[in-house]
């Protein structure tokens, strides 16, 4: 029976790397079923996606898994044509849609609300990015594209830019790559920097840390270069937008001078201006893989959580 079995998915520090490596294995099974067209291992099971805030990918990509897994998916018509618009709380919400489905997918803008969801149902919950908080399954497929590209992640040089204060997914991701042990530098502007408490806990983890405020210094030395928008949404101070808006911008000049052949970068998505779109065509950009990652990544989730891998 797999670790994961009829498992809530809540933060990356509900796991440990022996189940990462599980995840990851699995992953690559799930891979040729992808390629495969998918298979009916889920047939009878219902996903139900909640999503009280905007998604594309992240929503898109479980419902796609779960339609290529030969499973079935409900879904809210968004925050707006819930019954949460006529004033019921989320506790509510959930404890109903529990009846409906297998396994729930939750986004949400507040911070914990996956963590009290799992507590108020039986049926397996999957956190899909609460607030600023935690973004567990982009963790999951970036560190399956991470293994694809380089083979490893231990001892890689990984570059983690730009909103570090707010970004969920930076939050989730340094956790994890301090778990296999590579080298993170962290780098963004002083008012983004990484919150203390997480660079306290990549510490007591024995995570090689630095951080940087000059992209240009140490991007010929990176492996990987993990981008991140500065999300306006994210700010409860506009003022602070404003001031940190645009701080880098990765270019095709800047990548071709002084970062290396074999460096990979990737980016969450969506971008705004933050990577200039002729990158895309560098042998170095590997964030529309990241995409295509999400899909078998969360097939082999969905696989381990509910038929037990």
């Amino acid at each position: 029976m797999s670790s994961f079995a009829n498992r809530d998915v809540i933060s990356i520090r509900d796991f440990t790397r022996k189940e990462l490596e599980e995840l990851l294995s699995h992953a690559e099974e799930m891979e040729r079923v992808y390629e495969r067209g998918g298979d009916d291992r889920l047939s009878g099971k219902i996903l139900a996606t909640l999503f009280f805030s905007p998604s594309t990918r992240t929503r898109l990509s479980f419902e796609s898994a779960m339609h290529r897994l030969g499973g079935d998916v409900i879904s809210l018509g968004g925050k707006e044509a819930a019954s949460t618009a006529k004033g019921e709380n989320l506790a509510d919400t959930v404890r109903t849609v529990e009846h409906y489905c297998d396994v729930i997918v939750l986004r949400h803008p507040k911070e914990g609300a996956a963590r009290l969801a799992a507590e108020l149902t039986d049926v397996p919950v999957i956190n899909a990015g609460d607030g600023a908080n935690q973004h567990p399954t982009q963790t999951f497929l970036d560190l399956y594209t991470i293994m694809k590209e380089k083979g490893r992640i231990g001892g890689l040089r990984i570059g983690l830019l730009g909103d570090l204060k707010y970004g969920r997914t930076v939050h989730s991701l340094a956790y994890a790559l301090a778990l296999f042990g590579a080298k993170i530098h962290l780098i963004s502007p002083e008012e983004l920097r990484m919150p203390s408490h997480i660079l306290e806990e990549l510490e007591q983890i024995g995570a090689e840390v630095e951080e940087h405020r000059d992209l240009g210094e140490i991007l010929p030395d990176l492996d990987v270069l993990y981008v991140t928008r500065i999300q306006r949404e994210m700010f409860p101070d506009p003022e602070e937008f404003e001031r940190v808006k645009g701080s880098y911008k990765v270019t095709r000049e800047l990548i071709e001078e002084h970062a290396r052949s074999d460096l990979v970068i990737l980016h969450p998505l969506p971008r705004v201006d933050e990577i200039e779109p002729d990158v895309d065509e560098l042998p170095q950009a590997r964030y529309f893989d990241q995409v295509r990652n999400g899909v078998i990544v969360r097939m082999a989730l969905l696989d381990l959580i509910l038929g037990g891998g």
